[in-house]
């Protein structure tokens, strides 16, 4: 059995790197560029309101033959409302109540990232790279997975859905989710929002929307609006179990 993560999370090394203010008047969405996935680089990232995008998949490299990483502070920001308990969709309502699904926590994070990964197409945003520096911020207690698995002949688990990102403070910053069977990223996504009301987080940042967001419940609102519940939802002891 995999060990949980630390709680309350490890402190890494703090970066040398340093971000544009992505609050400032006028601000462009794309802030920097460079491959950096260091564990205090992306905390301080996450901190300031700003995430890195790798552009072009393997096949597209900067400078110096690294892959091309653009930091993003994107104006409209997506996020899912915590504050009222969430309205699925009739259908996600029966999915939830009759799945035959087991769903777990932190049981298997890298498994996780690297099949939000293997399941896109060709050209994945999910480098290995990016996928290295979430797992070391895992093992911190920063990074975390929700798993959806399905039971085999014998009682075997097949991974066929899940969802990571990091949760900082009373924020959790949603990466990427696949499934394998249908449903089964729908069905990691509402239990993280259970998770995340019950835990005390205020701030599910889920980057930028999209229709399959848009009909999970996800909304746009103002960049600047974006940040100014950041900066009151990073002091908060949030515990996501």
């Amino acid at each position: 059995m995999r060990q949980a993560p630390p709680f309350p999370p490890l402190e890494p090394r703090a970066s040398r790197v340093r971000f544009p203010d992505p609050g400032r008047a006028r601000a462009p969405e794309v802030l920097a560029f460079g491959c950096d996935f260091d564990p205090g680089t992306l905390l301080q990232a996450y901190r300031s309101g700003i995430f890195p995008w790798p552009h072009g998949g393997e096949e597209q490299e900067g400078e110096g033959g690294e892959p091309l990483v653009l930091w993003f502070s994107p104006n409209p920001r997506a996020v899912f409302p915590l504050e009222e308990p969430p309205h699925w969709s009739r259908s996600l309502r029966r999915t939830l109540r009759h799945h035959p699904y087991e769903v777990t926590l932190d049981a298997d994070f890298p498994q996780v990232i690297r099949m939000c990964g293997e399941t896109r197409a060709k050209g994945t945003w999910i480098i290995p790279e990016l996928v290295e520096g979430y797992i070391r911020l895992h093992e911190l207690g920063w990074a975390h997975s929700v798993e959806v698995w399905e039971r085999g002949e014998g009682g075997a688990r097949t991974l066929v859905g899940g969802i990571y990102g990091l949760a900082i403070g009373g924020v959790f910053a949603g990466e990427s989710m696949f499934h394998t069977r249908t449903d089964c990223s729908k069905i990691a996504f509402a239990t993280l929002v259970e998770k995340l009301r019950a835990g005390g987080f205020v701030l599910f940042d889920v980057q930028v929307q999209n229709p399959h967001l848009a009909s999970l419940g996800c909304v746009e609102i103002p960049r600047k609006d974006y940040l100014a519940r950041l900066a009151e939802a990073l002091p908060i002891a949030a515990r996501l179990s």
